[in-house]
């Protein structure tokens, strides 16, 4: 799933703005562009590189994100092939075009690692002049990219992957809403209402060998004019179908890479059977049926996350996907972790090098691997480094969104403490059963409870008082009532 787009306008900044540079200033955040960067940015952006041998600006590819976004790190084109089946082409920003290896904005990025999202502003990875300029993928104007070609069979399984860098020239910047009303209303021209038929072959082909995607609704800080509010939202299924395109890249991505014995992996273990064994309990508690020859795959598809104890449960799964990570290898030794659990197969990230560092990379190495090719020496030398510095600076995006979230929430609610409110109960901590987590239907707060002398009830309805709401000092509390 893409990142949540934090957004706040207006005169809804005054009261956390403060708080905010306070945490940038607390996390180590970047500020702005050093001089030597910005000028590197300016020249190549006025002097893109040679444009590569391919031309695909014939091919009538489009971009999906959200209406705000500028940074355009990929485009499609899907289509029936003539003999059955299909053919995903997928454009993604060539930033390795514009950035020198060695050179300030190589280093500048390496520092980065991640666009960070904030209420207030963006911190990207890239000078805008080229993340929002020379390098995305804006609809009507030609730019170099790496094209990913992969056949699929009428059962939607990849058979034929190609990767070549071309030119692209998208023709739509199309939004998730849209693509959706489209889709349903069949307003949508054949490329794009085939983003339904392989999207839902995708996730068949994901359900079939054991991969899961937890749909659970997520906080989005809101604009409504001068003021803000938080909501939950929850995914739209043109969501997933535009994610599995993504994943169907970064999966054969993989095998290129792992075929080649050169590249980097997004790994993730396997749930250790004592996890496993406690989301066991915690479903028995939640009143949800888990028979035993039901595996934890299947039953995550058969939950709502609209219903209160299903969306607990949800809640909880996430700790499975803690731990994962980047893996490197280098001169054909096969590294002893190739998947990735949530996925169920080999899996890295590819798509999205405007806004993450490893992306290039990975383009890089996939089009040697395609090309029979060795990797540039650059790319390679580059390897041991980088998952540490993805690790960091994933730390360090997840920090931010998350204490983002937790300053808007004790901002909108500094003036209420004391007040009763309705809640859902959706975690409690293990060894410590009157501590956990409880989620407000309105407004869209989810924060701590403590104080209570009994059990917290997971899943079930409780009347809970604000305690503590201060977005300088304290973050949300909540007590039982």
């Amino acid at each position: 799933m893409p990142r949540r787009r934090l957004r706040v306008s207006g005169a809804a900044q005054a009261p956390i703005g403060a708080v905010l540079r306070e945490l940038r200033t607390e996390l180590g955040v970047p500020g702005e562009f050093p001089a030597d960067v910005l000028a590197e940015a300016e020249r190549v952006a006025a002097a893109p590189p040679r444009p590569p041998a391919r031309d695909e600006t014939a091919v009538p590819f489009f971009t999906i994100d959200p209406p705000t976004s500028t940074d355009l790190d990929q485009a499609m084109h899907l289509s029936r092939r003539p003999g059955g089946g299909y053919r995903v082409r997928y454009a993604i920003a060539d930033v390795a075009a514009f950035v020198t290896p060695g050179g300030a904005l190589d280093a500048e990025a390496h520092r980065r690692v991640t666009t960070l999202y904030f209420p207030d502003e963006k911190v990207p990875l890239h000078p805008a002049v080229l993340s929002e300029g020379a390098a995305s993928l804006l609809p009507g104007r030609t730019r170099p990219a790496v094209v990913w070609t992969i056949d699929l069979d009428a059962d939607g399984g990849a058979r034929r992957t190609d990767v070549v860098r071309a030119l692209v020239r998208s023709r739509a910047k199309l939004d998730y809403q849209g693509v959706q009303r489209a889709i349903d209303d069949a307003s949508a021209e054949e490329s794009l209402a085939l983003l339904k038929d392989i999207g839902r072959l995708r996730e068949e082909r994901e359900a079939a060998r054991g991969g899961i995607s937890l749909d659970v609704p997520e906080q989005e800080i809101v604009a409504h004019g001068t003021t803000y509010a938080l909501a939950y939202r929850a995914p739209l299924p043109a969501d997933s179908w535009n994610a599995q395109i993504s994943l169907l890249t970064g999966m054969a991505a993989a095998d290129l890479m792992l075929g080649a014995g050169t590249g980097i992996l997004r790994t993730l273990p396997a749930a250790p059977d004592g996890a496993v064994g406690r989301l066991r309990h915690t479903a028995k508690a939640l009143g949800i049926d888990w028979p035993h020859h039901v595996p934890y795959a299947a039953l995550i598809r058969s939950l709502d996350p609209h219903r209160p104890r299903h969306a607990a449960f949800l809640q909880e799964c996430t700790t499975l996907l803690r731990g994962a990570g980047y893996t490197a290898f280098t001169g054909g030794e096969r590294p002893a972790l190739t998947t990735h659990a949530a996925v169920a197969a080999a899996y890295t990230h590819c798509t999205a090098p405007l806004r993450r560092l490893v992306d290039r990379y990975a383009s890089e190495l996939c089009v040697a691997a395609c090309a029979g090719q060795e990797p540039p020496q650059w790319a390679v030398e580059a390897l041991a480094a980088l998952p540490k510095e993805m690790a960091d600076g994933t730390r360090r995006a997840n920090t931010v969104e998350r204490e983002c979230v937790d300053i808007v929430e004790a901002a909108l609610l500094r003036h209420r403490v004391g007040e009763l409110f309705d809640a859902y109960v959706v975690d409690v901590k293990e060894n410590e059963p009157a501590v956990g987590t409880v989620q407000l239907p309105e407004p869209a707060v989810v924060a701590r409870i403590e104080g209570g002398t009994t059990a917290l009830p997971l899943g079930e309805r409780l009347r809970v008082r604000l305690t503590q709401a201060d977005p300088g000092q304290a973050k949300v509390r909540f007590a039982p009532a």
